[in-house]
């Protein structure tokens, strides 16, 4: 499986800005279709945003026009800018990573956005 390692996430006032940041190994990074997902306390793990292999995204209707999912196939990483953050995007961010064959899951990143 491929591993996925998650970073940026940590502390935000509501209106302010943090980038997200999956680094996956192996080499076939630029096949996967690439995903962020999120799971708030007592909530189930929701969609945020998906990019494919083509670039095609797909958001969330609570994160569109707010956030950008993007990818740079050199580098094996995946990212999600995250803008005008409200308290309710709080929640444990995973990356996944989709191909067949292949479903693989980060370990989360934490996102507080206080009021």
């Amino acid at each position: 499986q491929v591993q996925l390692v998650e970073s940026g996430g940590g502390s935000a006032q509501a209106g302010g800005s943090l980038r997200l940041s999956c680094a996956a190994s192996g080499s076939g990074f630029r096949i996967y279709t690439m995903g962020w997902y999120r799971q708030a306390p007592g909530k189930q793990r929701e969609l945020v945003a998906t990019i494919t292999s083509g670039g095609s995204t797909n958001y969330a209707d609570s994160v569109k026009g707010r956030f950008t999912i993007s990818r740079d196939n050199a580098k094996n990483t995946v990212y999600l800018q995250m803008n005008s953050l409200k308290p309710e995007d709080t929640a444990v961010y995973y990356c996944h990573a989709g191909f067949i064959g292949v479903n693989s899951w980060g370990q989360g990143t934490q996102v507080t956005v206080s009021s």
